[in-house]
């Protein structure tokens, strides 16, 4: 967690100084800013924007509100990545089972390049997933890199087609705060279900 919160101060400040110029020149930014006050360590405050399968723009704070489950894969993969999806369509028919609250389970592209919307829509038709609690994104190289680190998920191109890559589960509040990780291929989930179930508790 002490990474994840140096990573994410890190991507803030980077922002902020990005913007000075922006906010001096056009006082009218400051309004809209003040009225979205999220935690320091939300991932609310991201500037990147993103492609979900039905090849709509969002930012992660258009999910403040929701519990949000992520995984990072890419849909060619023939290894690791069928198994993290198997894992995450586990963690939902449990957490689906004793908590009727909003959840939302994202699947972000390490492969944006080749994941384009189309592609990710006939993925999630395939695997059962094209209901609305599934989201899956496709961002820049650089916005997928940005926010892989965020999480501590490491990858690597190895080929054309291939990528290593880290196999991580996170949860993140309904703030947008990063509150639980799983790592591992099939491991036990009970602490991230009953994570996600304490957080959409009435």
């Amino acid at each position: 967690m002490k990474s994840y919160t140096l990573l994410l101060l890190s991507v803030f400040a980077l922002f902020s100084c990005d913007n000075t110029t922006t906010d001096e020149t056009n006082p009218t930014n400051n309004t809209v800013e003040a009225t979205e006050e999220f935690d320091e360590m939300s991932i609310f405050q991201l500037p990147s924007t993103w492609k979900t399968q039905n090849n709509e723009t969002v930012e992660f704070k258009d999910f403040q509100g929701e519990v949000l489950v992520v995984v990072m894969i890419y849909t060619s993969c023939k290894a690791a990545c069928p198994r993290l999806v198997a894992d995450m369509r586990n963690i939902e028919a449990k957490v689906k089972s004793e908590a009727n609250q909003p959840v939302k389970y994202i699947l972000v592209s390490i492969d944006p390049e080749t994941d384009i919307p189309e592609k990710l829509k006939a993925f999630a038709i395939e695997n059962q997933m094209d209901s609305e609690q599934w989201v899956f994104l496709q961002g820049s190289d650089e916005n997928t890199r940005e926010f892989a680190n965020i999480l501590a998920v490491k990858y690597k191109e190895i080929s054309p087609i291939d990528f290593s890559h880290s196999n991580i589960i996170s949860v993140f509040n309904q703030q947008g705060v990063l509150v639980h990780q799983q790592e591992g291929l099939g491991v036990d989930n009970k602490a991230t279900v009953n994570k996600i179930i304490e957080l959409v508790a009435p």
